[in-house]
This record gives C-alpha cells, structure tokens and sequence, in this order.
C-alpha cells in the first residue's frame, strides 16, 4: 500500500532576476513500511526533495500525495499540521535547543499536537522513548553535556514522540564518527522493522545500503531506483510484509484518519478559534517563561523601563490621591459644606477699603437665614478681635479670637470637646463672660494644667475658661485651627470689643492709646477745654457695666448648606433674603459676599490634579520608552531564535503557536515590570512621607490600572515582534546562520 506518490515535480528557486531550477520532473512512489535511501550528490536536489516530502516547502508544480491526500495546495498551518500528525524530523546537525534538557526537547512536538496529552503522560512517554535509545539516564542533561551520537539519539527520540508514518532523515550520520554512525543506521532499520516507514538522504552509498531500497537523483531527476540485498532479503516475504503494512496503515488510518478527513473543513475553524486556547496556552505558557529563564540578565533590564514607569505611575498617583485628601481633609476641618457671609466693600475716590469695610451684617440677618433658608441647617454670626490674652504672668496672642453662638461648633464640625463644655444660648443672650479656648492656647497659656474653671482677661475682662475644643491641626492654609477663642460673640462685642475690630490687633491699640509718648503740643488749642460736668466713668466701671450698642453688626456670618448638593441653593436663598432685608433695589450691587468653600477645595483639587497630570504625562512617556525597549528586545531575540522558530515550525508549531509564544514572552516581561514596578512606587511614596511627611494614599484602581497598561505595553509593543517570527518560513529559519 503507498505511503508516498510524486508525479512530476518541479522546483524552481526565484533569485533575483535569475531562475534556478531544482527538481525537473521527479516521480515517485513509496510504499508504507519501506525503509529508502535518497543518494545524490550535493547540489543535486535531494535534500529540496526531502523538504517538499516533509511540507516544509511546497512545489512550483506537480503532485504530491500523502497517505491519500494532496500535500502541495494545503496552506502553511495545514502542512503543520500533517508534519505533527504524520511526520518526524532527524536533522544533519540535529537541531536540538543548546539551553534545554534532553527531555524537553524530546517533549516539544507534543506542545503542538492538537491531541496533546497531559503533561505527566507527555513526560513519560519522552522519558520511555529516550530510554529506548538508550539515554534513560540523560534526561536532564543539556545537548551541550553530551556526545553528537547521543545528541543524534535525542534528535530521534524527538522525532518519534508524535509516532509518525513516515521518518525523514537527512545525513543522519554525517557529523558522527563511524561506530556511532552504525548504531544509529540499525536503530533506523530497527524503527523501519516495527512498521514505520523510514526516508534517509545521504551521499554515502555506505549508509544507502542500510535501506531496502535506493532512488538516485541526479540534477534534479531520477536517475536509478534499485533494491539493496537488505531489500531483496524482505523482498522475498513482500506478501507478509504487505499484510503487515496494510494492519500498519489501519492503525495509522485510526490515528490520523479524522485529521486528514476534515483538513480542509476543519482547520480554518480551529485556526479561527485558537486551536483549543485553554489546552494550547499552559505549554505556550511553559515555552515563554523557558525563554526568559534562559536570559535572565536580558530580561531584567528589558523590563527595567517598564518597572522606572511604572513605579512613577503609582508614586505619582498616591502622593496625588494623598494631597487631595489632605486638601478634603483641610476643608472638612474648616466645617463641611460651609458658606462665609461677608460684609461689602466700602469705597471713597476709587479707593477701596477691603473686604468688610462696610458693616452690613446684623445678628437678626443670621436669625433670619436660619428660619427662612431651608438648605441651612445652621448658621453663626461672627465678631472677630485681635488682641492679648493674659493667665497669670504668661500672654499669648490667639490667631483668632471669635465672639459667635452655640451653632457655631456645630457648623466647624467641633462638637466633641476634649474636656469642658461649651456655652449656652443663655450665655449670648446675657453676654456672659465666659470662653472655650483651642489646644495651642491651652498648652501656651496652662502648660500642662487643666484650664477648666480659670479665668483668662481679654483686654482687662476677665472670662471664664469653660471647655477645651479638640484638636484640628493645621488647615489648607497652614494656619493654626487650635490657636483660638471662642466665646458669646455679645460678650466680645459689648464688653471686650465695643465694636468690630476686623483684624485690628486691639492689644497694641490699647498700648499705644494709653502712652503719651507720641502726642505732641500743636498749640492749635489756645483756649482750653470747658470743664465737663459730669465725672466720666472709669474704665473699670465701663468694664463691669458696659453700655449695649443699640445698632450692632457682626463681621461675618458662617452657614452650613444641608450637603454639598443644596450649596447654590443654599446660596440663592441668602442673596434673595439679604438684599430684601438690606433694602436693595434690583440695580444696587450687594453688600455683602458669599464665598462657598467648596470653591477653594476644587481650586486646591484642580491644581494639585493638574501638577499630578503633567508629573503623570512624564510617566507614561518614560512607559513607552519602556514599551519602544521592549520591542526592540523581541527583535534582536527573533533575530537570534530563528533558527529555534524554524525547527519549532518543522516539528508542527503552527504560525499562532509562534506569535503566542512571543506575545507571551513580552507581555510577561512588562507584566513582571509591572510587579517589580508596584512594589518600587510603593517605596517611593513610604521613603517621601517619611523623610518629606508629604501626604500619600494607596490607590487599589491605580495598582490595577498599571498591571492592565503594563499588559497593554507588552501587547502594543510585543506583537510587531511576534507577528515577524509567526511569518518566517520554516525552511529560510533552519538556514539561517
């Protein structure tokens, strides 16, 4: 029964403008089981003949007819695979991959059979096939570990482990010394007599001999086909060995039959679908990380561009994420959802006096927001002074010093006191003299004692320290929230203030108001003053029985909206109401403003997201240079592994398992970038909050999203690479030099 028929084949090789013809007409038959020497010399087309018979090139024309079915229309995946299906490879030079085991590169045809095995039994069945050429006790060593006979042994293990039809062997002892070059011709004829039919190419009418059968070509054509005496021997049991090879071809039928059927129907839909990605991808995988075993210095600085960009990425975006919940922070501890009222802004000549020059804000106008604004769940007017607050023989000037309501702690978030309690609407209706003081000023003022229950004097009025207000630190501005006082604001207005003061340092007024040092004689006044009838009141007495401004005004009023959601609504309802209880017509500016301090926490936000986004630009330039280095790695590595893709190819890889491989390979890389790249940002970010204690955030989106860039780096920048080794054919690759 025939294994192999050729009619009429051509091969002609296009160089340049020059046509070399190769093959001239070869025809010829083989029969399953025969063991047959190609001889020829070199140049004279055996070994382009061998390649064809192989689909590893194809014919410019003629047929080819393997075991049924025309071999020399199929496309390069489907000539794949009937190599790994039908064909074994024992190569001149052996072809074995220098940094693998002997195990392994017997395994490699498995990881490109589309009835792969597990990988135990693959292991076992390689390990059973070295064992039979004798190298059981090889195989872990490296083709660099043993002798070029044992290495021709692999290279036969190799060839064997897909159980093929037919063995192609081209100068399989060309490279060894004689003794070895025997051992191995009768392991041929050993292989020939269990039923698999064995081609050798050779020059050597030594080695032909070994066969049954010798086919001379000369020049491209047939120029004698004889039987040996080992042929006329069998020849002689040609109708057993004929039943013999009929019970061969029914177990290969049953082997291979459903392959060869449904070639044309079935591979375009395997090749669409990925080939069984999920059996495909574990050895895929296994080969990939082999690769960048192997290379291990390479690969680390490959990845290192990835890794610099990648630890930027996340380093930038933590400190980012830190600043803008610091800036939250900050602005939380101002009060949540908080609006400022501020008087208008006076002005004489074109000259403006600033913010609060005009005094248009009233406690009733406070009142009045709080029961007809129904976005405000609070609101605090606000007398502000500057001066000296003395204990004992120890001063301090507060920060702030702040006349204000119950509501007040409320709107600032500062309900829970660290000890003490605050005021009461009784003591702003009675203009009590009491106060609660901040942490910066009980620490200044008390030094370790509790301030409870003692009295501190504000500008010669004595008030009663009631409570302690818990720490807040500093706030966006860096100002300190803790150095301040807070008490009635009818108490700071009546009896420490008289009026509002703004931010006017009463304490250096009141020096420099009690000192004559400054006032000089005009003498303009040449009449003295009439004598006044009425003794004036001491500043004791003023200060014990203080006169109650009928007209007052506050410097500000502080709102809380319901949420952030309502503060334009919250803000709309203010401006209506004020300008109707100022008395404003449609065409009067206001006089007062509202500022929102969300306003300054999108400010903050926007500027430090812009820095975060130019720092963050930098980044992923340095990424795709990272990416750019990748690429440019995968093609030296191509360059270097062509021959390895090539005989990877020549044992069944198809042109998918190539780019998989390689695609692998770079997205590994970044990916592992990746990895090393998270861990570095990480540290950054701890070593610049530890020595610089700028603030810092760990962002799980922002881990993912660089594991998912590096990934996409691999993939943008790897396939170029990929693509060019999946596109090499397999013959140019095992010549390449």
């Amino acid at each position: 029964m025939e294994l192999i028929r050729i009619t009429n084949l051509h091969k002609t090789y296009h160089l340049g403008e020059v046509d070399v013809p190769v093959l001239k007409g070869v025809s010829l038959t083989i029969r399953r089981g025969e063991m047959v020497a190609l001889m020829g010399a070199s140049g004279s087309g055996k070994t382009t003949l061998m390649n064809i018979l192989g689909c590893l090139d194809r014919p410019s024309s003629g047929e080819y007819w393997l075991d049924g079915e025309e071999m020399s229309r199929l496309t390069p995946n489907q000539r794949a695979l009937v190599r790994t299906a039908k064909l074994g490879f024992v190569f001149q030079n052996f072809n074995l991959l220098p940094r693998t085991t002997a195990l392994n590169n017997v395994l490699m045809p498995l990881d490109y059979s589309p009835q792969r095995p597990s990988l135990g039994k693959s292991q076992t069945q390689a390990g059973r096939l070295l064992g039979r050429v004798g190298l059981s006790t090889r195989l872990d060593h490296h083709p660099s570990q043993m002798s070029g006979g044992q290495q021709q042994r692999v290279a036969i293990a190799r060839a064997l482990v897909n159980e093929p039809a037919l063995l192609l062997a081209d100068e399989p002892t060309g490279n060894l010394d004689s003794h070895t070059s025997v051992e191995i011709l009768r392991m041929f004829q050993q292989l020939n007599d269990s039923g698999i039919t064995v081609m050798l190419v050779t020059h050597a009418p030594e080695v032909a001999e070994y066969a049954d059968r010798v086919i001379h070509i000369v020049d491209g054509v047939i120029d004698g086909d004889t039987l040996t005496e080992r042929g006329k021997a069998r020849a002689l049991a040609a109708q057993a060995a004929e039943q013999q090879a009929t019970s061969s071809a029914a177990f290969d039928a049953g082997a291979s039959a459903a392959h060869t059927a449904t070639l044309a129907t079935e591979v375009a839909p395997l090749e669409a679908a990925g080939a069984g990605l999920s059996a495909l991808m574990p050895a895929t995988l296994r080969t990939a990380l082999g690769a960048l075993r192997r290379n291990k210095m390479r690969s680390a600085l490959t990845s290192l561009g990835i890794i610099i960009g990648i630890a930027a990425v996340i380093a930038i975006i933590e400190i980012g994420e830190g600043s803008r919940a610091a800036i939250k922070k900050s602005v939380a501890s101002m009060g949540a959802n908080t609006i400022i009222v501020q008087s208008g802004v006076a002005a004489t000549g074109g000259v403006s006096f600033g913010a609060g020059s005009v005094l248009s804000l009233s406690p009733e106008d406070a009142e009045e927001i709080r029961n007809q604004c129904p976005s405000v769940v609070a609101v605090s007017p606000i007398v502000q002074v500057r001066t000296q607050v003395i204990y004992g023989n120890r001063n301090w000037v507060p920060m702030n010093i702040y006349g204000t309501t119950t509501d007040y702690l409320k709107v600032r978030e500062w309900e829970e006191l660290s000890e003490g309690d605050p005021f009461t609407d009784r003591d702003v209706a009675n203009a009590n003299r009491v106060c609660l003081i901040g942490e910066t000023l009980a620490r200044e003022l008390f030094q370790g004692e509790s301030p409870v229950g003692k009295d501190i004097r504000v500008r010669n009025v004595a008030l009663r320290v009631i409570g302690v207000l818990s720490s807040k630190g500093a706030n966006m501005m860096g100002m300190d929230q803790d150095d301040i006082v807070l008490a009635p604001w009818s108490t700071i207005k009546f009896r420490v203030a008289g009026k509002s003061a703004g931010n006017v340092n009463q304490s250096a007024d009141s020096a420099s108001a009690g000192s004559t040092s400054d006032q000089v004689n005009s003498l303009n006044n040449l009449y003295p003053p009439a004598t006044a009838l009425y003794t004036s009141r001491s500043a004791s007495q003023m200060a014990n029985t203080p006169q109650p401004i009928r007209v007052t005004s506050v410097d500000q009023i502080i709102v809380k909206a319901a949420s952030a959601e309502v503060i334009p609504d919250a803000m709309n309802e203010m401006t209506g109401l004020l300008r109707q209880r100022h008395r404003l017509r449609p065409e009067e500016p206001s006089d007062f403003t509202l500022r929102d301090m969300a306003e300054i926490t999108r400010f903050m936000s926007g500027t430090s997201a812009t820095m975060s986004g130019m720092l963050l630009i930098v980044a992923l330039i340095s990424l795709v240079v990272g990416g750019v280095g990748i690429m440019n790695i995968m093609l030296v590595s191509v360059t270097e592994r062509t021959r390895e893709i090539g005989l990877r190819m020549a044992v069944g890889a198809r042109s998918y398992h190539v780019l998989r491989q390689f695609l692998i390979e770079a997205v590994m890389l970044c990916l592992f970038g990746g990895i090393l790249g998270v861990l570095l940002g990480r540290a950054a970010t701890q070593v610049v909050h530890y020595f610089q204690q700028w603030p810092m955030q760990m962002s799980i989106p922002a881990i993912a999203a660089a594991f998912a860039v590096s990934v996409s780096i691999g993939i943008v920048f790897g396939f170029y690479p990929a693509w060019k080794a999946s596109r090499l054919d397999p013959i140019e690759a095992l010549r390449y030099e």
